[in-house]
């Protein structure tokens, strides 16, 4: 492809500046005073076919035509076997978004220099970003074999955050398992834990399992196993032990503790959150995080007076030090405001209204969480029509903000046991926003309380036909059929189903007893009650509990469940009527 003619009269120009500087340098010198000996200068690789080379690349480049840069200096590359060009020539396929090109440009480069690292760890990203893991244990092995010994257990350890977007994690772990075992001695805990994240992602958990207990006993001290095993615990269960071991062992690991205590509130179990946290606040006494964390937990389990200690432990912590960067200035601040909001809905369990009013004039801005704090307590000195006011979202808000709004209504009219308008407002809802699961779910859930079964198992099936996994909706429908003492069998599979996509959370072990105890295995239910209820002891876990622990003869620890129950919920409405049905007074 010829040049244009601004570009042949540069490059001549060059090339006679250039072959001038040659003729200079051949001509005989004029006499000149005796000099100090010199080195000898060192010849340049580049002769004059070379830098026209390069140059014709440059400006090709310049003028956009990446590939007849690319062309040009990879050539040039190729002859030179210099990784600098090598690096240039594959950068330009990168920014041309042309991934065959850079990767040729990669495998080309780690054919000609054979022991360059970086040649292979370039092809080996390559192929990873174009999704072609096959064809990466031949470069990843050699890369392995040759890189710098310091080197290896950070190229083994980059390769699951590599392949993190990868469309087919199960490819990923077939291709790489086998390279990965072959890795022994100080490079095994670096090929374990890897094997271990990409089985994770590939969906094989018991695998996973597998090789975090063999990292645990190669490094029994290390944090990666620790990592794998908090991440394995949704849907590996038996992962908890090997945290709560290495806990007993090492109790000061305290990073570990607060992963271990959000895994447990991720899995609905407040009651051993709360436990976990708890010895954090003991351990380290001057850190706000696990008082905040502690105060959020009791206020979960109706602990309004724990949770107001735990809270203003907390903000004391918060207010200390007063200086520090911009972004602990800001965190500190969000501390401060989620206090104070979960102080007033303390002060609100409590029966004070004036007091959780007062915590909310604390918190300096007019957020949904702080209308809906609001609201609560306008409905519940029965302005139920300025609360819902308080609550609808702007005309000119976001979809985003519409959803909530809407949510946070129906949630408020739930709580106020006007099931009929919150479904009435679930029901604007879907149909603004269509398929969207969550909705759908609590429009299900509304139905169900309205009576209206039929329509509930309605929805709930939509729900899991749009979204497969979501695990509440099969619970919900499974409960609701053993509640009715309907379809027995059935309802079982269904919140066996749950708890595969959510093992151990305890709203679905309590289901599970629930379904067993209507199908009169009191034995059963009785143990999968107490496992639910000693996970989260929540007050419809304990009637469930008290009623299957009554019914199996055990009368004193049924009252002492529902005695434990009445005084932590009063108004539940489940308790109050297993005990109305069971003339039971606790």
């Amino acid at each position: 492809m010829p040049l244009p003619f601004r570009r042949v009269m540069i490059a001549a120009a060059l090339l006679a500046a250039l072959q001038a500087h040659a003729q200079d340098a051949a001509a005989p010198a004029a006499p000149a005073a005796p000099a100090a000996p010199a080195e000898a200068p060192t010849n340049s690789a580049m002769d004059a076919p070379l830098f026209y080379q390069l140059l014709i690349g440059e400006i090709e480049l310049q003028n956009g035509q990446a590939g007849v840069a690319f062309q040009v200096l990879l050539d040039a590359a190729r002859r030179t076997a210099d990784e600098e060009l090598f690096k240039r020539v594959v950068n330009i396929a990168i920014q041309a978004r042309a991934g065959d090109q850079a990767l040729m440009a990669a495998r080309s480069w780690a054919e000609t220099v054979p022991t360059s690292v970086d040649a292979l760890q370039s092809t080996v990203q390559l192929l990873a970003l174009m999704n072609k893991p096959a064809e990466v244990p031949q470069p990843l092995s050699t890369l392995l074999r040759i890189a710098p010994t310091p080197q290896r257990p950070g190229l083994i350890l980059a390769l699951p955050r590599l392949f993190q977007r990868a469309p087919d994690p199960k490819a990923v772990l077939a291709a790489l398992g086998p390279v990965l075992r072959a890795q022994g001695g100080p490079l095994r805990p670096a090929a374990l834990y890897t094997e271990a994240r990409l089985s994770i992602n590939a969906g094989e958990n018991a695998r996973a399992l597998a090789l975090t207990r063999e990292l645990s006993q190669a490094m029994p001290d290390g944090d990666d196993a620790m990592q794998l095993a908090v991440d394995l615990m949704p849907a590996e269960p038996q992962a908890e032990g090997l945290i709560t071991e290495r806990l007993q062992r090492k109790p000061d690991q305290h990073a570990l503790r607060q992963a271990y205590g959000r895994a447990l509130i991720q899995a609905q179990r407040p009651a051993d959150a709360a436990r976990e946290f708890r010895l954090l606040t003991v351990a380290t006494p001057d850190n706000p995080a696990p008082w905040l964390a502690l105060g959020a937990l009791e206020l979960e389990l109706q602990h309004a007076a724990a949770a107001e200690d735990a809270l203003h432990e907390g903000l004391k912590r918060l207010d200390t030090p007063a200086a520090g960067t911009d972004a602990e200035i800001k965190a500190r601040a969000d501390g401060r405001r989620q206090a104070w909001l979960m102080l007033s809905q303390a002060a609100e369990q409590r029966g004070d209204l004036k007091a959780a009013e007062t915590a909310l004039q604390k918190v300096d801005n007019n957020g949904l969480d702080v209308r809906y704090r609001r609201a609560s307590l306008l409905a519940r000195q029965g302005k139920q029509a300025e609360a819902r006011k308080l609550l609808q979202p702007a005309a000119d808000a976001s979809d985003a903000d519409a959803r909530a709004a809407l949510l946070a209504e129906s949630q408020l009219m739930r709580e106020q046991r006007d099931y009929a308008a919150a479904l009435k407002v679930l029901k604007t809802a879907t149909a603004r926003f269509g398929n969207d699961a969550d909705l759908l779910y609590e429009q299900a859930m509304m139905t169900e309380k309205v009576g209206k079964f039929d329509e509930m198992e309605t929805l709930l099936r939509k729900v899991i036909e749009i979204k497969p996994d979501y695990h509440h909706a099969y619970n919900a429908l499974g409960y609701s059929l053993a509640e009715r003492n309907q379809r027995l069998p059935e309802a079982k599979q269904l919140i066996e189903q749950a708890l595969k996509l959510s093992p151990g959370e305890p709203f679905i072990v309590d289901s599970l007893g629930w379904v067993e105890f209507r199908l009169g295995n009191f034995a059963e239910a009785v143990k999968l009650l107490r496992q639910a209820h000693a996970g989260r002891p929540d007050a419809e876990i304990a009637a469930h509990l008290g009623e299957a622990l009554w019914a199996s003869g055990a009368h004193d620890e049924a009252r002492r469940v529902f005695a434990d129950a009445a005084r932590r919920d009063p108004g539940n409405e489940a308790l109050r009527e297993t005990l109305e049905r069971l003339k039971v007074k606790p």
